[in-house]
C-alpha cells in the first residue's frame, strides 16, 4: 500500500511540473517576444529569427542559456550544502522555484504588458522566469530522474512512439514497459494542455496569466510533503 501510495504521488507530482512546464514556456514566449523559458536552447532559433527579422527580444535570448546554467550550478552547490547539513534537497529547490515563479508573476503583473523585449523589464521578467525553470529542470533531472522530464517532450514524444509500434507489433515486452508508455502519454498531454491553458488565458487576461505557475509550483510542495518517503 506504501508503494502505491508513493507511485501515485510520484505521478501527481509529473503531472504538476508537466503543465508548468508546457504553460510557463508558452506564456514566456508569448508575453516576452518569443523568449522560451524553460526549452532555452530554443532560443537560437527565436535568436536568429530576431536578428533576421529585426524583432525585439534578442538580449533576452542571448542570456537565457547562461542564466540556465549558472542557475543549475548554484542550485547544484546549494544541494551540496544542504546535503552535508542533513537539510532537505528537494523541498529546498521545490521552496526556491515557487519564490522564483511568484516574483516572476509579479513582475509580469506590475511592469508589464512588454511590447518591447529588449526593454530592462522584460529582461529581468524572462530571467527570473528562466531560474525557475533552471530550478525545475535540475531539481526533475536529479530527484525524479525515473521519471519523464517536464519540459522538453521531444525525448518523451520519441519514446512513446516507439512503445507504441512495439505495442502496435505485440512486441512491447512487460507491464512496467506498459505502465511507462502509460506514464509518458500522459505527461505529454498534460504539458500540452499546460500549453494550451496558457495561450488561453493570455490572450483573456494579459500577463496576469502568470498568476497560474505559482499556484501549480505551489500545488506541487504540497504534494511532495504528503509523501515524506519521496526524496528528501
Amino acid at each position: 500500500m506504501a508503494g502505491d501510495a508513493k507511485n501515485n504521488i510520484t505521478s501527481v507530482l509529473l503531472l504538476l511540473l508537466s503543465f508548468n512546464g508546457g504553460y510557463v514556456d508558452t506564456a514566456g514566449f508569448l508575453a516576452l517576444q518569443g523568449l522560451f523559458t524553460a526549452h532555452v536552447t530554443g532560443n537560437f532559433v527565436t535568436l536568429g529569427a530576431s536578428l533576421a527579422l529585426g524583432t525585439t527580444g534578442a538580449l533576452a535570448k542571448i542570456l537565457a542559456l547562461p542564466v540556465f546554467c549558472a542557475t543549475i550550478i548554484l542550485c547544484r552547490l546549494l544541494a551540496f550544502t544542504l546535503k552535508s547539513r542533513g537539510l532537505p534537497v528537494f523541498r529546498a529547490l521545490l521552496t526556491i522555484k515557487l519564490a522564483l515563479l511568484t516574483l516572476g508573476a509579479v513582475l509580469a503583473v506590475r511592469l508589464g504588458p512588454f511590447p518591447d523585449g529588449n526593454d530592462w523589464a522584460a529582461v529581468v521578467t524572462g530571467m527570473v522566469l528562466v531560474s525557475a525553470m533552471a530550478v525545475q529542470n535540475g531539481a526533475h533531472r536529479v530527484h525524479l530522474a525515473r521519471l519523464p522530464p517536464s519540459t522538453l517532450m521531444t525525448g518523451t514524444t520519441t519514446q512513446v512512439m516507439l512503445d507504441l509500434a512495439d505495442l502496435i507489433h505485440g512486441s512491447l515486452p512487460d507491464a512496467a514497459s506498459r505502465a511507462r508508455l502509460a506514464r509518458m502519454s500522459v505527461s505529454v498531454v498534460v504539458f500540452a494542455l499546460g500549453c494550451g491553458a496558457a495561450a488561453l488565458l493570455y490572450t483573456r487576461a494579459g500577463v496576469w496569466c502568470f498568476v497560474v505557475p505559482p499556484i501549480v509550483a505551489a500545488a506541487t510542495l504540497v504534494s511532495r510533503e504528503s509523501a515524506p518517503d519521496i526524496s528528501p
